[in-house]
């Protein structure tokens, strides 16, 4: 990868990141658009790694919740583990949704399917088209949200279950979850933001595992260029997210998906035509 090809893909990631269109699935469009060789070990690492510089933005924005503690007394009675689940309630509502997705992903990984899936434009293509149809009716189907209603650890679990269906490129980890926090009864405001917080650990662990893999593996990908393209593409889309994640919260609030809808149908469907037409995707060869 050069500097133009991790520039403009690290803006796609910090542009898609948050919406409901699927920042990997654009990522992988971006990546076949700027000729980026498809099944190489750093792209697909380069793939999650910038992610997560993204997630990072969460963490900036919302630092009181990530480090606010519940310090009123806990009911009388309550065993140690009672204190600490009372203190550090935040975190124990992720580490509960988290769980899905960390079972789910490792075995998505370990049986080959997760790089087969980053590999294919074909998959990109066709889930953005049946998610766009499924966002043009979400919002009459699960508006229903109170904001009495916080997350509790159901609620988080049957979010995290949600986020599962996000393995495959093209649906949308941020979709997936704010969808499923609706149809838990929370607000559409309250599920994006917890669609973020919870997308710190999921994201925190798929970056270290994608690590892991790269130091097992032959490391002659570990150039100084490369190490400096992952630490631009990850400041690029820090900053991009950043930008773009407050805009999307006051406007699904305010509009809900049917505009992310028409626009993952209109590109989804360019692809499919491109793609039965026989036409490669590559602007460079």
């Amino acid at each position: 990868m050069d500097w133009i090809q991790t520039i403009i893909i690290a803006i796609v990631e910090g542009l898609t990141e948050f919406l409901p269109v699927s920042s990997t699935g654009h990522m992988i469009i971006a990546q076949n658009l700027l000729g980026v060789p498809q099944g190489d070990p750093f792209v697909h690492a380069f793939t999650f790694i910038i992610q997560f510089g993204a997630i990072l933005s969460v963490v900036c924005l919302y630092w009181k919740r990530f480090f606010e503690f519940d310090n009123t007394p806990a009911p009388q009675g309550s065993s140690l583990w009672q204190k600490l689940k009372h203190k550090y309630n935040f975190y124990w509502i992720l580490i509960v949704g988290v769980l899905p997705a960390v079972v789910i992903g490792l075995l998505a990984k370990k049986s080959g399917l997760l790089d087969w899936l980053l590999d294919s434009v074909e998959v990109v293509a066709i889930m953005l088209v049946l998610g766009g149809v499924f966002m043009l009716f979400c919002d009459r189907l699960f508006n229903k949200g109170s904001e009495d209603n916080k997350v509790d650890e159901r609620r988080s679990f049957m979010i995290g279950l949600f986020q599962c269906i996000s393995v495959i490129p093209g649906v949308s980890r941020s979709m997936a979850t704010i969808v499923g926090g609706m149809t838990q009864g929370l607000t559409r405001r309250r599920a994006a933001k917890f669609s973020f917080f919870l997308a710190v650990p999921t994201m925190a662990g798929a970056t270290l595992l994608d690590l892991l893999d790269l130091l097992k593996e032959d490391t002659a990908w570990a150039t100084s260029h490369n190490i400096t393209m992952l630490i631009l593409g990850s400041v690029i889309a820090f900053v991009v997210a950043l930008l773009a994640m407050k805009w999307f919260v006051n406007y699904i609030t305010k509009y809900g998906f049917k505009a992310f809808g028409i626009y993952r149908i209109v590109v989804g469907s360019i692809i499919i035509i491109m793609l039965l037409m026989g036409q490669s995707l590559a602007m460079v060869d």
